[in-house]
C-alpha cells in the first residue's frame, strides 16, 4: 500500500488544535482525512461514537494494546487512555489520503518516530497558560479537579514544544490557520 503523510497537530487541551484540524480539513486540494483517535473516556454530551472519537472501555482498550492494534498510545491522565488505531490511519492511506491527526504532545511526538519521513510535527502554542485556563473554563465541561490536572499537564507540554518541527502561536485563529495551512501544503508538495 501506498502510505501517505502523516499532519500532527499537537497542543495542551484548550489551545484550539482541533479547531484548526477542522478548518485545514476543508482545503479540499490538500486531500486530508482526520484520523478519529480512540479513548476509554466516557464521551461528553455532543460527542458521538465513531466521528469525534472511538469510544472504547478501559478493558477493551487494554486488550488492544496488548494486541498491538495502536500505533501510538497514552495514558493522558490516570485511567484514561487515548490512542491511534493503525486499521484507521491504513484505511485513510488507501483512500489516497493523507491523514491529520488532533493529538496529544507525546503521542504526536510518537507519530513523528513511527513514520519520520512521512511525517510533519506543528505545535499549537496557546498565548499563555492564564488564556488556556480561561479557555478550559469557558468550556463547561471540567471539574475543578480535571481543570487543574489539565493545567498541569499543559505546563509540561509546554515544554515539549522545541521538539516539534514547527510551533505556531494561537493568539489570532485566523493568522494560526494561514500559517498551518501554508506549512501543510508545502509539506505535502515536497
Amino acid at each position: 500500500m501506498v502510505k501517505g503523510k502523516c499532519i500532527v497537530l499537537s497542543a495542551p487541551s484548550g489551545s484550539g488544535k482541533t479547531t484548526l484540524a477542522k478548518q485545514l480539513l476543508q482545503n479540499k486540494l490538500l486531500q486530508l482525512a482526520f484520523s478519529i483517535s480512540a479513548t476509554s473516556r466516557e464521551p461528553r454530551a455532543n460527542e458521538k461514537h465513531g466521528e469525534d472519537y472511538f469510544f472504547i472501555s478501559p478493558k477493551h482498550f487494554q486488550k488492544q494494546i496488548n494486541q498491538g492494534d495502536f500505533i501510538e498510545y497514552e495514558e493522558v491522565y490516570p485511567g484514561v487512555f487515548y490512542g491511534t488505531l493503525r486499521e484507521e490511519v491504513e484505511r485513510l492511506w488507501s483512500e489516497g489520503k493523507h491523514v491529520i491527526f488532533d493529538i496529544d504532545v507525546k503521542g504526536g511526538l510518537r507519530i513523528k518516530k513511527q513514520f519520520p519521513d512521512q511525517t510533519i510535527t506543528i505545535f499549537i502554542k496557546p498565548p499563555s497558560l492564564a488564556t488556556l485556563k480561561q479557555r478550559l473554563t469557558n468550556r463547561e465541561t471540567e471539574s475543578r479537579e480535571t481543570l487543574k490536572m489539565r493545567l498541569d499537564k499543559a505546563e509540561n507540554e509546554m515544554k515539549l514544544a522545541p521538539k516539534f518541527q514547527h510551533i505556531v502561536h494561537n493568539n489570532i485563529l485566523s493568522e494560526a490557520r494561514a500559517e498551518i495551512e501554508e506549512l501543510v501544503t508545502q509539506f505535502i508538495k515536497s
